[in-house]
């Protein structure tokens, strides 16, 4: 075998993303992914900091951008809609409450798949059904009956993926929920929505619901959240899902009713738990993870994509750096994203604690608060690799 033939589950944007930069590290890349295409829509993504600087790296800067959703700011408003705080994309850079680099989820998908898809391969409609790894690579057996032979497996396949389950063990070993529950889906936008987006928090309850504008003007995103000590509803079942959603947000005010109004006829429903994902390792022999998989920092965080991103530059230029040696190579990747994963997990509990009760009317201490913030936006290295191929910028036979 080759030493670099790798195998990628989940293809929204982790995977891809990583698909990109192992094939420019050399390898030669599989993307397994269990829905039959790229899931479209989802909710809105950021891009902050230092993972605005590896899309520049992988030449995609201009067409995330042409993605953007464009939103210019955030108003928080009252039940009667008066407005009570505005947020700018321009406020910190870019790298503020709104991000100047914002895209659906699906629509980032999309720029990343169509990057990599004439030179990795893509296998949709299929998972993984069996695996079983030795000193020398990795045997896969598909849930189609495809059986396959690789040197590294990957795991982008999000919070609950299931590559995690099959090496590291059960989920509820992994998951920490956060005491709050998300749901998001597209409404006909009835509500003159522009440019800006809109949020609503319930006081003293926990409770929230927003809208923000989409692309096209005649649709926009609503976004609702509720406080629950536990979560056991099927991540799978939507049906129970648009019932624990009635049930839980019945009585609240502001646009909330004309919201759910649309519960049965969005085409994008989506619900879960806001939870991080905590492990010792994010590697065992030749399978690893990434992203959500691995170090999932919750939406409260604004952070998940950034660290996908920064991830799979990191990921894929340890391994190449380390020859393809799985355990130099992830070994190298973890000491480097650890901090910079750990920050934005904190920052992730801490915007789920400012919504609850009391701790909504606490003023934050900032003087300790800005260097957590910094270490989230920018608390990791993104060394060259000089010397490792790329196949982007060639290294002369001299520079190796």
């Amino acid at each position: 075998m080759s030493g670099n033939r790798v195998l990628v589950t989940g293809a929204s944007i982790a995977g891809p993303a990583l698909a990109h930069w192992l094939r420019r590290r050399g390898a030669e890349v599989t993307v397994v992914e269990r829905a039959p295409g790229l899931r479209p829509g989802g909710q809105a993504v950021d891009a902050r900091g230092v993972a605005k600087e590896v899309i520049k790296r992988m030449g995609l800067d201009a067409a995330v951008r042409a993605a953007r959703t464009e939103t210019a700011g955030a108003h928080t408003v009252d039940v009667d809609g008066n407005v009570l705080e505005t947020f700018s994309a321009e406020d910190n850079g870019g790298d503020g409450y709104i991000a100047d680099i914002e895209i659906l989820r699906g629509d980032l998908s999309q720029v990343l798949h169509d990057d990599t898809c004439d030179e990795v391969e893509y296998v949709f409609d299929d998972r993984i059904a069996e695996l079983g790894q030795d000193a020398d690579g990795v045997d896969v057996t598909f849930a189609k009956g495809d059986r396959r032979r690789f040197d590294l497996v990957i795991g982008a396949d999000g919070l609950h993926s299931a590559l995690r389950g099959m090496v590291f063990g059960p989920r509820e070993r992994f998951l920490r929920h956060l005491g709050l529950v998300l749901a998001f889906y597209s409404v006909p936008n009835e509500f003159g929505l522009e440019r800006w987006m809109i949020d609503y928090q319930e006081p003293g309850s926990g409770r929230s619901a927003g809208l923000r504008p989409l692309k096209d003007p005649t649709r926009a995103m609503a976004m609702l959240s509720f406080p629950a000590d536990g979560f056991d509803v099927d991540h799978r079942d939507i049906e129970a899902q648009k019932n624990l959603l009635r049930e839980r947000m019945a009585g609240l005010g502001w646009q909330a009713p004309r919201i759910l109004a649309h519960l049965d006829d969005t085409p994008d429903f989506y619900l879960d738990q806001v939870a991080q994902v905590v492990m010792d390792r994010w590697s065992a022999g030749r399978v690893g993870l990434i992203g959500d998989a691995a170090f999932c920092s919750s939406p409260m965080s604004g952070a998940g994509t950034g660290l996908a991103l920064v991830g799979a530059y990191l990921l894929a230029g340890e391994l190449a750096a380390a020859g393809w040696d799985p355990e130099a190579g992830f070994a190298a990747y973890e000491t480097r994203m650890r901090p910079y994963v750990e920050a934005n997990q904190e920052i992730g509990r801490l915007h789920v604690q400012s919504r609850d009760g009391a701790a909504a009317h606490a003023e934050p201490d900032m003087e300790a608060l800005m260097p957590l913030i910094e270490r989230a936006l920018n608390g990791v290295e993104l060394p060259d690799y000089a010397g490792v191929p790329d196949s982007a910028n060639p290294v002369s036979p001299a520079g190796r």
